[in-house]
């Protein structure tokens, strides 16, 4: 190639590659190919018919940023994808295993651009030189520069920091040809007054012109040659650029003009191109370095490292920090550039952690960048110092905003002290237009400011001396607000979070600032008691518990009852469903009771007596649950809401099924079902949502009853509607309350193992940890039956121990049950026997009795396989059997049969096994295709041969 300063074309097949313009073409199109893919392609093209070592390519694409193979192998990919290499057909980048990578087309010609001049073209002296890489802007760089050729008015608009220079000098470059060497650049930042606008314009051009009135010469200047100017940093004198751009561009024909601004012009012709921030890795527990270094930002971020510091490898322990990093500064690339010039001295851990400070704002970045992006305090004065009084006023009161906030929630605590609720919006407006407020991504509209804007505005706001007084008027706002949210429970949940659910991080904020040293307690208190409904619905039970107890910390002995109830009540419910079996919750549950019948508070005394009953019920005491229960129906028999009638059958349903009533049960639960079509809003004294909850009972009770098809069918469409509900616990409560225990009982270990998969995830995510232990050890189950059980059984005891009291909750009776079946598979019946008569001893109790058919019946089978003649095993099964018939489990009862069954054919009393297999199959109403029908049937085909 020549060493000239032509851009000449290296031609292949269809396509035209111009490596100084970094431009590749096909059939004369522009097409877009990522930064990294470019680079390699135009690398490889200078050396065709070479194999390039990867060693060597990595190095010249990535320069002193360590990556592996892997980054190498994506581009690639990336690449081919681009040339259509299939490898089938035309073929440009082939691998040469063990070696490296080769570019093997053949090049039909070598040319110039056909738009370059004959001669090189100087760059103009006013343009920046061309930067070496504009990470993550390859995309936005080629819609800007296509833009110009259709567009004579660009004006690129985005925050301070973001990169709007950069790209405005690099399209500058890509452009010069097209403008033969005829692109100036315009830097209005050091411009103080606007009506200096024209003269700058000219003073850059090279003109000596009367300085009264600088415009007709250069209009005259301008209609000679087709020019391409770039004017950069206008915001602070677009009053006077706006109307003169406007005028140059009609008046100039061959006059293209690339504008940057934090707000556009509002001129006629303007074509608008917001740009962005730099995309973020997402949040993810499971990050690798290949996912992290993906995204622009944290290519930035890794890059820069290296520039400033020498060779850098992100590690994988660093890779989560540099994402979190990365997410924090909102994908704003100065912010990127100086963060990561502290990594030399802090490491990325110290880094991240200083990132919280407001001294952040302050970190130094190049000594040659301009005054402005020398540190990030700079570029946030200099927007802040263009505002007028009114907006400076309204960006430091929305900085006490934590996250998005809506339009109502902005007026009523942004305005005031001389400015109306309209003359806040109207700032807000323009704002958003300076690029210093950014409209959410939500269904409804919401604002929010980045954080870097926001750490500044708060110390502004401190400065004023203004802070205490917003944070209060914020705090007031949440509180109202969250009165409301108690009040409007009957609109759907994806609707009602959508509204309130979004206000989580403000509700924080509000809450921190009230029980902070300058905050006001009592207005804390008061904002607690009204959000607990927001943490129920969240699931968020270990926060809802905390905050409780902040808030009956802080209220004095003989303050007002009818909070501390609420308190009350909200601490024993995030005890009781966030830990299971706390033993604090009761006192707490029974102090709630006393005051709500001091204060004749109906809702709160059927709160109270629920949790009771469910506290009693997770404490294994399902007599005195029961009780409860009872006076839970009697409460509810005297309520005007007909849903406390439906709670107090659903509740009584559910004692009755672990009681091992089973007809009882089926009978109440069947009630509720009968009566959901009426139900019009969500019970407030119960967090799951009650027609979801109905149908995995439900779906137990017909399984224990021998419907086993109906139950399958039920719950599979529970999955669903508890999917679409969107409900954390309730959702957790579907997979592990139903579809788990019954894919299991059916035999379908391939469904239950995908259903404690996501219970498990579902759990992890939100934090819900009683059922991520069940789920751990359900899952170590399953594996056990799937693969080998000498294998999976230590992973099953470890996770029940692992579990330590949540093992005493009636979901982890049947594990510990299947734990000792798995000790006697695995010939380690003296561990069965002393997992079996633990579980016996906890039943009999506990009155815990619906599963105790089938202990009995592990018990009988451990016994036949310590002594296959010896009688005690038919004793077990005997047993077993009636407790079945008392419950009308007729599941149980086939179980049962089969063990017997077995037992009777060892004994060669055949005509026996097959008399109890046929009345336990005729007593299944369904589910001749689950496992245990299956094996029946083939043990009755067996006996009449």
């Amino acid at each position: 190639m020549s060493d000239n300063n032509q851009d000449s074309a290296i031609s292949f097949g269809p396509f035209r590659l111009f490596p100084k313009s970094r431009l590749l073409e096909k059939d004369g199109a522009h097409l877009h190919v990522g930064g990294r893919a470019l680079d390699i392609l135009i690398f490889l093209a200078e050396r065709p018919g070479e194999v390039v070592d990867k060693r060597e390519l990595v190095k010249r694409v990535w320069a002193d940023v360590n990556v592996d193979d892997g980054s190498l192998r994506f581009h690639i990919a990336a690449l081919r994808k681009t040339l259509g290499d299939t490898g089938k057909s035309a073929r440009y980048v082939v691998n040469v295993p063990g070696r490296g990578y080769c570019f093997v087309a053949s090049l039909t010609q070598i040319a110039p651009a056909p738009s370059a001049p004959a001669t090189a073209i100087p760059p103009p002296r006013s343009l920046p030189a061309p930067l070496a890489r504009v990470i993550g802007r390859d995309e936005v760089i080629e819609k800007i520069s296509a833009g110009l050729a259709m567009h004579r008015f660009v004006t690129v608009v985005g925050p301070g920091g973001i990169g709007k220079t950069a790209v405005a000098v690099t399209v500058g470059h890509r452009r010069l040809a097209h403008f033969d060497g005829h692109v100036f650049f315009v830097d209005f930042g050091p411009v103080r007054k606007p009506e200096l606008a024209a003269i700058t314009i000219a003073s850059a051009l090279g003109l000596s012109v009367n300085a009264e009135d600088p415009v007709p010469a250069l209009l005259t200047h301008l209609q000679t040659k087709p020019t391409l100017l770039i004017f950069d940093s206008c915001e602070h004198v677009l009053e006077t650029l706006a109307p003169l751009v406007e005028r140059l561009v009609r008046e100039v024909p061959r006059l293209h003009v690339l504008a940057t601004s934090r707000e556009s012009f509002r001129s006629e012709g303007e074509r608008i191109f917001r740009l962005f921030p730099l995309d973020c890795p997402p949040r993810s527990d499971d990050l690798t370095v290949t996912d992290v270094l993906a995204y622009p930002a944290a290519q930035l971020f890794v890059e820069r490292i290296a520039q400033s510091s020498g060779p850098f490898q992100l590690s994988a322990e660093d890779a989560p920090l540099v994402a979190d990093i990365c997410r924090r500064l909102d994908g704003i690339a100065l912010a990127i550039e100086l963060a990561a010039g502290r990594v030399n001295a802090y490491g990325i851990a110290g880094t991240a952690s200083l990132l919280d400070s407001r001294f952040s704002l302050q970190w130094r970045g190049r000594r040659t960048a301009i005054p402005r992006h020398q540190t990030l305090g700079a570029a946030l004065d200099w927007s802040y110092d263009l505002l007028p009084a009114s907006e400076s006023a309204i960006l430091r009161r929305l900085s006490v905003f934590a996250g998005p906030f809506t339009p109502e929630a902005a007026a009523a605590v942004a305005s005031g002290d001389g400015l109306s609720a309209a003359a806040t919006m109207e700032a807000i407006d323009n704002l958003v237009t300076k690029s210093l407020i950014a409209p959410s991504a939500a269904r409804t509209l919401r604002y929010r400011l980045l954080d870097t804007t926001r750490s500044y505005a708060l110390g502004k706001l401190n400065e004023a001396g203004e802070a205490r007084r917003i944070a209060q008027r914020h705090a007031k706002y949440f509180r109202d607000l969250f009165e409301r949210a108690e009040a409007e429970t009957s609109a759907p949940l994806a609707d009602w979070l959508d509204t309130y659910g979004a206000e989580l991080d403000n509700l924080r904020a509000a809450l921190d600032w009230a029980f902070s040293p300058e905050g006001d307690a009592r207005l804390g208190i008061a904002l607690t008691a009204v959000a607990v409904t927001l943490w129920i619905r969240l699931s968020l039970f270990a926060e809802c518990r905390e905050r409780a107890r902040t808030a009956l910390a802080a209220l004095g002995d003989h303050d007002d009852e009818r909070v501390r109830m609420q308190l009350l009540a909200a601490l024993g419910w995030s005890l009781m469903y966030g830990e299971g079996r706390a033993r604090e919750a009761r006192p707490i549950l029974e102090a709630t009771l006393e005051l709500a019948e001091k204060l004749d508070d109906k809702d709160f005394r059927l709160r109270a007596l629920w949790g009771l009953s469910i506290d009693q019920f997770n404490n294994g005491a399902f007599g005195r649950a029961r009780a409860l229960a009872d006076r839970f129906a009697e409460a509810a028999a005297h309520s005007p809401d007909n849903t406390d009638l439906m709670l107090a059958d659903r509740l009584t349903a559910v004692v009755l099924h672990y009681l091992g009533d089973q007809r009882e049960a089926r009978l109440r639960i069947d009630r509720v079902n009968s009566s959901l079509h009426v139900l019009a809003e969500k019970p407030k004294i119960f967090p799951l949502d009650l027609r979801i909850s109905t149908q995995y009972f439900r779906a137990r009770i017909l399984w224990l009853q021998g419907h086993a098809d109906q139950a399958l069918a039920l719950a599979e469409q529970n999955i669903h509607e508890g999917r679409a509900n969107g409900h954390a616990l309730t959702f957790c409560s579907v997979l592990g309350q139903a579809a788990c225990p019954i894919a299991f009982l059916a035999g379908d270990y391939e469904a239950a193992e995908r259903y404690g998969t996501e219970l498990l995830e579902h759990a992890d995510r939100h934090a819900i940890r009683l059922w991520g232990l069940w789920a751990r050890a359900f899952n170590a189950l399953v594996a056990a039956k799937r693969t080998d059980v000498d294998a999976g059984l230590p992973l099953l005891r470890d996770e029940l121990n692992r579990a330590g009291d949540a093992r005493f909750l009636p979901r982890f009776l049947p594990l510990l049950g299947e734990l000792a079946a798995c000790f006697g598979q695995a010939n380690q019946v003296h561990h069965g026997f002393d997992t079996i008569e633990s579980a016996l001893a906890r039943c009999n109790d506990r009155q815990e009795r619906w599963y105790l058919p089938e202990l009995l019946r592990i018990k009988g089978e451990l016994m036949r396989k310590e002594s296959p003649q010896s009688d005690a095993a038919d004793a077990c099964f005997h047993e077993a059997m009636e407790l079945t018939a008392q419950q009308g489990a007729h599941f149980w009862q086939l179980r049962c049969a089969i063990s017997i069954a077995q037992l009777r054919i060892g004994r060669d009393q055949r005509a026996e096994a097959r008399a109890v297999l046929e009345k336990a199959c005729n007593a299944m109403a369904e589910g001749s295709a689950i496992a245990d029908m299956q094996m029946a049937r083939d043990l009755i085909a067996h006996l009449r041969v």
